[in-house]
């Protein structure tokens, strides 16, 4: 049995990041499923205010470890921000812009999500870096300007297919990481508590192809971001890494008995409640 290396409290996070899915009443049907399956003492209780069976069968003392973590699209915050109301499920925006107003077309600040209700926000998703030619600078802009509005980033990192076959993981991991962390103030919630840093590993060659990586390969690459992270943080940093690359509730298993993989960030299972409530039953 794999041990967890002692340290500062490590948080375990199951987040799903919707992406560009769902209309409001989808969002609001998956949230009351989600709160049916998870435990009463953690996020609403088998059986809801409805009385109708729980989505899956949740052994409540591990899910009721896990924080969980919603991240839908703009329209939908206020739907599901309305839908979570009462439980302990969080909610996060996919995006920011680094100023707090100002003319920026179709962009949104840290203010407006936090008025929306949201705690959590993602910096640097790979489809970001990607759809959008988001850089390192820009991306450390976006980290700088959560903590500055009591937002706690997620930040994403990950390498391309041949930045792999290449042998440059490593580097490039610790450049986007290094960049992200750049102007980080300590690490605090909008309520003023201190939170630890939240990482999230996503191989981009593993992002909506079917592929993930190897619990072992997981586990090396975690190991590597918890030593660079805890450098550039400082040691007595609680650092968790989150694992996302298709994760399934099929690996999820496999994934999070490693000593350094402390959650997941899902994508595709965090659409359909049964899958993500699965994944969430292993993690605790």
């Amino acid at each position: 049995m794999t041990t967890r290396a002692a340290g500062p409290r490590r948080r375990r996070i199951v987040a799903g990041n919707w992406k560009m899915h769902f209309l409001a009443a989808e969002a609001a049907g998956f949230c009351r499923e989600l709160r049916r399956g998870l435990p009463q003492g953690g996020q609403g209780g088998p059986g809801g205010s409805g009385g109708e069976p729980p989505a899956v069968e949740l052994p409540t003392p591990a899910a009721a470890r896990v924080e969980v973590v919603l991240f839908p699209s703009f329209p939908l915050l206020p739907a599901v921000a309305a839908a979570l109301a009462g439980s302990e499920v969080t909610l996060g925006a996919q995006d920011l812009h680094p100023a707090d107003r100002g003319a920026h077309t179709g962009d949104v600040s840290g203010p407006q999500i936090l008025d929306a209700g949201c705690r959590w926000v993602l910096c640097g998703h790979s489809e970001r870096r990607r759809d959008h030619g988001e850089s390192d600078e820009l991306i450390a802009r976006k980290v700088a300007a959560a903590g500055r509005h009591g937002l706690a980033p997620l930040l994403c990192v990950g390498e391309t297919r041949e930045q792999r076959e290449a042998g440059e993981t490593l580097a490039v991991l610790e450049r986007q990481l290094r960049s992200g962390l750049s102007s980080l103030p300590p690490p605090s919630s909008a309520a003023g508590e201190r939170v630890g840093l939240v990482i999230a590993y996503e191989p981009v060659w593993a992002i909506g192809t079917g592929l993930t990586a190897s619990p072992e390969t997981a586990q090396e690459v975690h190991e590597f971001l918890r030593a660079a992270a805890a450098g550039l943080a400082g040691g007595d940093a609680a650092v968790s890494l989150l694992y996302g690359g298709s994760v399934t509730p099929a690996n999820a298993a496999g994934l999070i008995a490693q000593p350094d993989v402390d959650g997941f960030l899902v994508g595709g299972a965090s659409l359909d409640p049964r899958q993500f409530l699965a994944i969430i039953a292993c993690s605790g």
